[in-house]
């Protein structure tokens, strides 16, 4: 079975400014395409899971969520890193609006978008690794059996609140020097 480099989006192949769904305000986070490309050389899948509760507060349409992601897939197939699963879930439960109101295990923390990745590419959670910038990024992760679960913070607070195990890095460059380290 293949491996997986699973990314968070907004914190961690972008800046996060807050419900991005324009490609001007898209800004690349230094190193990540180091990270991808390091992730290629060790044939790891990349596979993009990121909960859009822009989408389901009503502030952009999905529409606008899928232009902006071929582009990213586009920028990344454009270096020799093509993303081979783009997961995402709109929903939220209390501010979500209409069909997107709801519970979701999609909705990281909940496993679901890495789950259904998994089938659809027939992935190794164990041996897969996930980065994120956050906790709840982590605790997905966890939950879904992924094998390195990989906390981009450098702050020492939440650093210590990760789940035993997790490697907590300062920067998307720090996680693409481990992972070039390891291959």
């Amino acid at each position: 079975m293949r491996r997986a480099l699973f990314l968070d989006r907004d914190g961690v192949i972008n800046e996060d400014r807050g419900y991005v769904h324009r490609r001007e305000d898209f800004v690349f986070l230094p190193g990540i395409f180091d990270l991808a490309a390091a992730a290629t050389r060790q044939g790891l899948a990349l596979v993009v899971v990121t909960n859009q509760s822009g989408i389901g507060r009503g502030l952009y349409e999905e529409a606008a969520f899928h232009a902006l992601m071929a582009w990213v897939a586009g920028e990344f197939a454009a270096r020799g890193t093509p993303l081979a699963r783009i997961e995402f879930c709109p929903d939220h439960p209390s501010e979500g609006i209409g069909p997107y109101r709801r519970d979701s295990d999609r909705r990281k923390p909940g496993p679901g978008m890495i789950r259904d990745a998994a089938a659809a590419l027939g992935l190794d959670l164990a041996g897969s690794i996930l980065v994120g910038d956050g906790l709840r990024d982590m605790e997905a992760g966890r939950r879904a059996g992924v094998g390195t679960g990989i906390l981009l913070s450098a702050d020492p607070a939440l650093a210590a609140r990760a789940p035993p195990g997790t490697l907590v890095l300062p920067s998307v460059a720090a996680a693409a020097a481990w992972l070039a380290a390891r291959g």
